[in-house]
């Protein structure tokens, strides 16, 4: 490196600017755009979602419960500093992507798998990944297969306007067996098909189709096969334009990350916030300065935690139940795909 001591004093003023610019620069928070100002200027995120147990789905009074539920509240708390100022829409796979192009919604929460057409063609933008999924098959244990390629000449139901009907045409041509699909929209009609006998087979994300075998009237009659067909990584997907809202929908989901790896849970969070450690510290807003710098609330990290729980938390309250073992939604440090980015 060049010393300053060989440079003249004009020299000098340049880069003594320079430093000044990059010091702002860095200090100032990412560019706000027409997403977060209609945010706040309406005092509510809006929030499309699927019906999926586990995922989203209201339970008897009417309101909101589920995985990606959840994070829906913790992004109302990173914005306003409360969970209650969202409001979650259920729109169809065939509705949700021209809904949020059109600005119907401020976010999608609905399981939208994260493609390079979506990225480029739609201009959409996603967070990190919540749910690391793959296609799956739900057949009638009566029809004796054991795997996607034992469903020569079936009839397989797909649900329009999702990555699923490429992906199986994909395979069946990939492995040489005929199918005969059937695309249904209506995501009752889709059950109904199955339980029917219209289909031998249902394929969709393995995540839904977990939750749609409890909503037959004999589960035990049906399994999801084993095998997945495809890669899909489900992620919050918000619309091009606003780089404030995006970064905040990324550290939101990479705060519950980076609280479990942690060992910070809703339970034992306060304790933390005795702890030695400068990062953790920072973390939970105990050193204000990290949120500060960002623009946000210090505590926002501690009050989402303390609110809705670290992702252990969200994946054993919400899928656990449904029989959903971790997998690759282990955090790095377990051999999964989980991974935080630090915070600082």
């Amino acid at each position: 490196m060049t010393s300053t001591k060989r440079l003249g004093h004009g020299w000098r003023s340049v880069l003594a600017a320079g430093l000044a610019i990059s010091t702002t620069f860095l200090a100032t928070p990412g560019h706000a755009g027409p997403t977060l100002d209609k945010i706040k200027e309406r005092g509510s995120i809006k929030v499309g979602v699927g019906t999926t147990p586990g995922f989203f789905a209201p339970d008897s009074s009417g309101k909101w419960q589920g995985f990606f539920i959840d994070y829906g509240r913790a992004l109302s708390i990173a914005v306003f500093g409360t969970p209650d100022k969202v409001e979650f829409t259920n729109s169809s796979p065939q509705q949700r992507l021209p809904a949020l192009q059109s600005g119907e919604f401020d976010i999608l929460l609905s399981g939208v798998t994260v493609t390079v057409t979506r990225a480029f063609q739609l201009g959409f933008h996603f967070g990190p990944t919540i749910f690391y999924d793959g296609q799956g098959i739900l057949v009638r244990k009566d029809l004796n297969v054991g795997k996607a390629a034992d469903l020569d000449g079936a009839t397989i139901g797909i649900q329009s306007g999702t990555t699923g009907e490429l992906n199986i045409a994909d395979f069946f041509r990939k492995t040489g067996k005929q199918f005969t699909p059937v695309t249904i929209e209506d995501t009752s009609e889709f059950i109904d098909a199955l339980q029917s006998g219209r289909v031998d087979a249902i394929t969709q994300d393995s995540s839904d189709l977990v939750g749609k075998r409890t909503q037959l009237k004999n589960p035990d009659d049906y399994v999801v096969l084993p095998e997945r067909l495809s890669k899909e990584p489900l992620a919050p997907a918000i619309a091009g334009g606003d780089d404030r809202w995006l970064e905040i929908v990324n550290w939101t989901v990479n705060a519950t990350i980076q609280a479990e790896e942690w060992g910070i849970t809703s339970a034992n969070v306060d304790e933390f916030l005795k702890s030695e450690d400068p990062a953790i510290k920072r973390f939970l807003g105990v050193d204000p300065a990290l949120g500060q710098s960002i623009g946000l609330d210090p505590k926002w990290a501690y009050n989402i935690i303390k609110t809705v729980g670290n992702y252990g938390e969200l994946f054993d309250k919400h899928l656990k139940p449904l029989g959903w073992e971790r997998g690759y939604n282990r955090l790095w440090t377990d051999g999964g795909l989980l991974y935080s980015p630090p915070f600082r």
